[in-house]
């Protein structure tokens, strides 16, 4: 790591040349960071690279990264107290801890899309406060009311991101503190109701203990999650997702990943007992087949307008 110089709110710059041997599809593997196309805290700069806002136990820091294929290298920069943090993790941010050996695909359209997709890895960014507070949010709700609350909340009580990233829009999450002390009526006017804020603040005020989940194997750092009021099946299978690595974790509970995914298989929308016997050949790699699938536009075709905001869905936690 290197230091190129000072951004115009003095902060040093860090840079990384990451070569993994392997080709890295940055964006792809990213994306499922991004809560919506206006998530204050992820910035895709239009094929040009990727920026994060990122509260790391260091402090916080602003992250681009650019792959550059034609090196076979990502060049990583980054910003704030939290720089070196960020640019020591970036090859587990990109997947490298994801041993994708052993996964077979036992359906044409998992094997189509492990074709298209066979540079993706599993994601994980160790910080485990940042995926869960979103996915708390999105209990139960549209992702259009969930992204919306997410982004009025990270404007309102996060920080801008360090660097360069200040200019650009991009802000850091609020620290666990931050999101323990927000007033009752400031949930309820970004959209957020009375449970799911409580939960927030559950998990803000045990944030030490849900942050070294991180260290723990996944099936004690997954028992530890769930063992939170508030956190179920599907937000620790959201978490696991992001923060863990987990190649396993299904969103089991989600409104429309069972749909999606046995529609993709068998051609019927059906439910979680129908998904869970469909993925049981993937014991392992579960999730790898779900997120294969929603890479490759696996989703079932969608008749009918969308659902109106503040609409709830069936429990999701």
């Amino acid at each position: 790591m290197s230091p190129t110089g000072r951004s115009a709110d003095a902060s040093p710059a860090l840079t990384r040349v990451w070569r993994p041997g392997r080709a890295v599809p940055v964006g792809a593997i990213l994306s499922v960071f991004r809560r919506g196309g206006g998530d204050p805290t992820v910035h895709p700069d239009r094929g040009q690279g990727w920026w994060l806002g990122l509260p790391t136990p260091q402090g916080p820091a602003t992250l681009r990264l650019v792959a550059q294929p034609a090196l076979g290298e990502v060049q990583a920069t980054a910003w704030g107290a939290g720089a070196a943090w960020a640019l020591e993790r970036v090859p587990s941010l990109l997947g490298d801890e994801d041993d994708p050996g052993g996964f077979v695909a036992h359906h044409p359209p998992v094997a189509q899309a492990h074709t298209r997709y066979a540079a993706w890895r599993v994601p994980r960014s160790g910080l485990v406060m940042h995926a869960l507070v979103p996915a708390i949010i999105e209990q139960k709700v549209t992702g259009q009311e969930a992204f919306s609350a997410q982004r009025l909340l990270v404007r309102r009580y996060g920080t801008q991101a360090p660097g360069p990233g200040a200019e650009r829009g991009l802000f850091i999450p609020p620290e666990p503190g931050v999101w323990a002390s927000i007033p009752s009526w400031e949930w309820l006017r970004a959209g957020v109701d009375g449970a799911r804020s409580a939960a927030v603040v559950r998990a803000a005020r045990h944030a030490g203990r849900l942050e070294q989940a991180a260290a723990l194997p996944l099936a004690d750092a997954r028992a530890r999650l769930r063992a939170l009021p508030g956190v179920g099946v599907w937000t620790s299978a959201e978490v696991a997702q992001r923060a863990l690595g987990d190649p396993d974790s299904v969103s089991f509970g989600d409104y429309h990943v069972a749909k999606d995914i046995t529609w993709a298989l068998t051609g019927e929308a059906l439910d979680d007992d129908a998904l869970a016997e469909l993925l049981e050949p993937y014991a392992g790699h579960r999730y790898r087949v779900q997120r294969l699938l929603e890479l490759d536009g696996g989703r079932r075709p969608r008749r009918g307008p969308r659902m109106a905001p503040r609409r709830h869905l069936p429990t999701r936690r």
